[in-house]
């Protein structure tokens, strides 16, 4: 008798509802659907809950698995007071009925059962890994392919091709573009003295100019590899600087594949990349240097935002917490725990890498043997991601928006995914030859067509044409100092043989063989940030920039208004100017080297009220100042 009672026990133990074996897909999915995920689910996380996936949920802390009954997410359902209740009463939403509670409950006691794969997040767009081969619209022969491929765009759009911009534009756009200066006065005047203006020209004459090339682009990588001079982390030994290796591979536009190998497995010179900032004190575990790098090798060249994803799995993309950790203990030099949420998991990481298709890193392998593995599967010529983050990024500086959008996203579905392709073939056709590249873009007709002013960013956007920008603060600060040729004095640290902060102005002379500076201008690039620049945009690069905003800030515009720096900068213009012998030929020279257009005979008898006719230090100052805020100096049209 006593063995049947507890047998018969168990029968009702067993066929209890309670202990039925949950069914995720047909029971748990439709009442999450019904009551959960339009706040909860797809794009939406409000209170910081996600149930786009089961990682996801646990990362919210709403459910002790195993534990129903000390579960947040129980407590909140079968809660009286409405204020508290889930769902949310005041929304016209009913609460879960006793069996609808009762499955979620043996779901939580089951360990929250998963279906493989399954999510609520809407389906995305998943670009292909290897490249792609694409076939060219039909066209004159010497076409460039770049206007093929925008001009079937336009046609399937039921858009016209933009008309091209006037020459004067061209030039200043595509001076400020490759080597971020205006041009001169005097190479203007000598494209006057021509019938016509031959842009093929001005624009290989522009990529050969090494010296102002490699300058410019420092500003853009020394943004995107968190390179500065002083700062954050160089008094404590916390951060190395790569001025020295990054300066002559612009100048010597070292193929691209190489250029990342030397990044991502570096030597001596271009290791403070990979290292990151060792940051003083305690840090969340998102910012030691081994999650640093797994960020930023990521971000850079391969287009993904995997900070996310550094802490948990990602909201907003397919990135899990196990691969950010896999690819930081591919650096780590010590076993790496998984932490999610600043909350050790007791998984440890293994070594590897996002896409094994391609290949896989051996975790069993020294660290520095890891960083080669990495290095090769980054740059493989299988590897398409690689090769169209970079051409897009290209593309987004040249034209003003990426081809994909944003630039970190690449993820995301780009407005052409033809014309991405074939940039990125073409990257890997010319040898990994980012100045070919640049020469493709600039010498189509596309960019070269009137830029397109967008005043409304949060509209959809359809791609039209080059896009007005914003000159960086060393473009803006550059092309005064160009106009007023005043030039600052070098810092007191830029001539050290140093392995931290300053020494950069030693590069640039040690690059190009010089023994002395001499009275050469010194570019806003080789100086130290400032509060003007700070105002405009130059970031301090703690984290990486790959764009930097387009608008001008309340800050920015109370800095050119009345900021002291460029106060005192056009105060020192105007007095070099000193008092001009025919200030009719000194309004033609500033808007010449400032516009690269002579004015107009109302903008001429306005520059004569302002200056006077015998103007001094304060009316010229006056007059520059006028010119200097304008829109037309201020962006590059």
């Amino acid at each position: 008798m006593h063995c049947l009672k507890k047998y018969l026990i168990a029968v009702v133990i067993t066929n209890s509802p309670a202990w039925a074996a949950v069914d995720f897909a047909h029971e748990v999915v439709p009442i999450l659907e019904k009551h959960c995920v339009e706040c909860h689910g797809g794009e939406e996380s409000k209170g910081g809950v996600s149930m786009n996936t089961r990682a996801l949920m646990l990362d919210a802390s709403v459910v002790e698995l195993g534990e129903p009954e000390d579960s947040l997410l129980i407590e909140l359902l079968l809660e009286k007071d409405p204020k508290f209740r889930m769902p949310p009463p005041d929304d016209g939403r009913k609460a879960l009925d006793a069996d609808e509670i009762d499955v979620i409950k043996r779901w939580i006691t089951e360990g929250l059962p998963w279906t493989e794969g399954f999510t609520f997040a809407p389906d995305r767009y998943e670009p292909p890994l290897r490249p792609r081969k694409v076939k060219l619209p039909e066209g004159p022969e010497d076409a460039n392919p770049i206007d093929l491929i925008v001009a079937e765009f336009f046609k399937e759009k039921g858009m016209e091709f933009p008309e091209p911009a006037d020459t004067s534009t061209f030039l200043r756009r595509a001076s400020e573009d490759i080597v971020g200066l205006p041009p001169t006065a005097e190479w203007i005047a000598e494209l006057a003295n021509s019938s016509s203006v031959d842009k093929t020209r001005v624009i290989d004459r522009l990529l050969a100019n090494e010296e102002e090339y490699a300058a410019h682009w420092m500003t853009f990588w020394n943004d995107l590899l968190r390179n500065e001079y002083a700062g954050t982390g160089f008094i404590t030994g916390g951060r190395k600087q790569i001025t020295s290796w990054l300066y002559p591979a612009l100048v010597e536009n070292k193929p691209f594949d190489q250029f990342t190998r030397e990044l991502v497995a570096p030597g001596d010179s271009s290791k403070g990349f990979i290292e990151g900032i060792e940051w003083r004190g305690e840090v969340n575990a998102s910012q030691t240097t081994a999650i640093q790098f797994s960020q930023n090798v990521s971000q850079v060249f391969l287009g993904i935002n995997m900070k996310c994803a550094s802490c948990h799995d990602s909201f907003v993309d397919r990135w899990t917490l196990k691969e950010a950790y896999g690819l930081a203990a591919i650096y780590s030099d010590k076993p790496l725990e998984l932490t999610r949420c600043d909350k050790p998991t007791g998984e440890m990481a293994e070594a590897s890498w996002l896409y094994p298709e391609l290949g896989q890193v051996d975790p069993s392998k020294p660290r520095d043997q890891r960083l080669k593995e990495l290095a090769d599967l980054i740059t493989h010529p299988e590897n398409g991601r690689t090769q169209r983050t970079m051409v897009n990024r290209l593309w987004n500086q040249m034209m003003g928006r990426g081809i994909v959008h944003p630039v970190d996203a690449m993820n995301s579905e780009p407005w052409s995914e033809n014309l991405l392709d074939f940039l990125a073939n073409h990257l890997v056709d010319s040898g990994y030859d980012l100045k070919q590249v640049i020469r493709l873009i600039v010498t189509s007709k596309i960019y070269q067509a009137r830029s397109e002013v967008r005043e409304d960013e949060s509209q959809p956007y359809v791609f039209h044409g080059p896009v007005r920008k914003r000159m960086t603060a060393e473009q803006f600060l550059d092309a005064i100092r160009t106009v007023t040729d005043v030039w600052p004095e070098p810092d007191k640290d830029a001539f050290k043989n140093a392995k931290g902060g300053g020494g950069q102005l030693k590069v640039v002379m040690n690059t190009h063989g010089w023994e002395k500076w001499d009275d050469r201008p010194v570019r806003t690039v080789f100086g130290k940030r400032n509060a003007l620049q700070a105002a405009l945009g130059r970031p301090n690069r703690e984290q990486i920039v790959s764009s930097r905003p387009d608008s001008l800030t309340t800050l920015a515009a109370i800095n050119l208004a009345n900021g002291p720096e460029l106060s005192e900068l056009i105060q020192a213009g105007a007095e070099k100017i000193g008092d001009p012998a025919d200030p009719d030929d000194l309004i033609r020279r500033v808007f010449l080297s400032s516009l690269t257009r002579n004015p107009s005979s109302e903008e001429m008898q306005i520059a004569r009220e302002i200056l006077g006719k015998n103007p001094g230090t304060s009316e010229l100052e006056d007059f520059l100042w006028s010119i200097f805020m304008l829109p037309e100096f201020l962006y590059i049209n």
